[in-house]
C-alpha cells in the first residue's frame, strides 16, 4: 500500500519496517500504555510484529494506521489513521471503522493529534466513502476525549471491555450532509 497525506505539519504514510526504532520506543513506553492496559512491549521484535500486523491490515482490508512524520523534523513521532476493526465485539460492534492515534510522549500537547486525526476523517468520508467512524478511549485519558471531540466525533456512552479489562468511552461521527 503506497499511501502519503500531508497536513500542515505533518505526513501521514503507510507504516515501514523501518520505522522499527520509532514503533518500539512509542510502544516500549510505560507512560505511553497508561490507558492501554499497562502491556509495553519489551523487545524489537514484538514491535516488528506489530508493524508487520499493520502491513497485512493494508493488504487483507486495505487499510491500516499510518506512520505519522513531523514535517520540521522528519522524525517518526507515532501512529494515526483509519482501521478496520473485527477482532473483537466492541460495544456491541464486531466490524467497524475507527479512528486512532497513538503518539511518542515528547509530541504531546502539540495538537498533532487532533490534526492528524482530522486528516483521517477526512480520508475516511471523502476518498473510503465511509458514512460513519468510530472511536475508542480508555475512560482516564481525558487528552485523548478532548482530542476525539476536537476532531468531531460525539461522545456516546461509557462501556467495559472485558478482553483487556478496560472502562472504555465510545465516540461516533457520521459523514456531514
Amino acid at each position: 500500500m503506497k499511501f502519503h497525506i500531508e497536513t500542515e505539519r505533518l505526513i501521514l504514510r503507510e507504516l515501514r519496517l523501518t520505522d522499527l526504532d520509532g514503533m518500539f520506543e512509542l510502544d516500549s513506553n510505560p507512560e505511553v500504555h497508561k490507558y492501554l492496559g499497562n502491556k509495553p512491549v519489551k523487545t524489537r521484535s514484538e514491535s516488528q510484529k506489530i508493524i508487520e500486523s499493520v502491513l497485512n491490515q493494508y493488504k487483507d482490508r486495505g487499510i491500516g494506521r499510518w506512520a505519522a512524520i513531523e514535517k520540521s523534523s522528519g522524525d517518526f513521532i507515532g501512529w494515526s489513521g483509519i482501521r478496520l476493526n473485527q477482532e473483537y465485539n466492541m460495544n456491541g460492534f464486531t466490524k467497524y471503522y475507527d479512528v486512532g492515534y497513538r503518539l511518542i510522549p515528547k509530541f504531546w500537547g502539540k495538537g498533532y493529534a487532533t490534526e492528524s486525526g482530522k486528516a483521517a476523517i477526512d480520508y475516511a468520508f471523502n476518498e473510503m466513502g465511509l458514512s460513519r467512524i468510530y472511536a475508542t478511549t480508555e475512560i482516564g485519558n481525558q487528552a485523548s476525549h478532548n482530542a476525539l471531540l476536537k476532531i468531531g466525533l460525539t461522545y456516546l456512552n461509557d462501556f467495559y471491555f472485558e478482553p483487556e479489562q478496560l472502562q472504555l468511552r465510545w465516540y461516533k461521527m457520521e459523514k456531514p450532509e
